[in-house]
């Protein structure tokens, strides 16, 4: 398969190669309602979905139901056609900037961060993006979960410099 080339990558600064978002031009508040509405869509979809759902995310550690590999596998699936052809087709924003995807480089810090936040999901029923549909639900214990997401955070930006990447 031919590699995609993305001159853009070359102007990014090292910092800006992590993945953090590169955007040119700030946006106003009436911009930024957008991504509110888009947000509580989305809210409502993991809602009726059933992914916000505590019982749901434990079928899925004891392999005991395929529903939320079903739905992971699908967001992968989507995603990765999704970014396939935003590279191929050099898909710019609504404001004209260029989408700049940098490739991703392996660390072994990917593989413990990446059990930290397993365990973490299978103990708490959730992960950082459902947290809000849950509290938006009414189950109000989830926000001691977003309170220690928060802490768990805030303590990586403390110790990032120190932890292996």
């Amino acid at each position: 398969m031919e590699k995609l080339e993305n001159t853009s990558l070359t102007t990014l600064s090292e910092e800006d190669k992590d993945g953090s978002n590169t955007q040119k031009s700030a946006e106003g508040f009436a911009a930024n309602f957008k991504y509110l509405i888009v947000g509580l869509l989305f809210g409502i979809v993991f809602v009726k979905a059933e992914i916000v759902s505590w019982f749901r995310i434990q079928e899925m550690f004891r392999f005991d139901s395929f529903h939320m590999y079903g739905v992971i596998g699908s967001a992968v699936l989507v995603g990765l056609v999704s970014v396939q052809l935003i590279k191929r087709f050099s898909i710019k924003t609504t404001s004209g900037e260029e989408v700049v995807i940098p490739d991703k480089t392996f660390s072994k810090g990917q593989i413990y961060g990446g059990l930290l936040f397993g365990f973490g999901w299978a103990i708490t029923g959730s992960c950082p993006g459902p947290l809000f549909a849950q509290i938006g639900s009414g189950y109000v214990a989830v926000i001691i979960t977003l309170l220690s997401a928060i802490a768990g955070t805030w303590t990586y930006g403390l110790l990032k410099p120190k932890l292996p990447h």
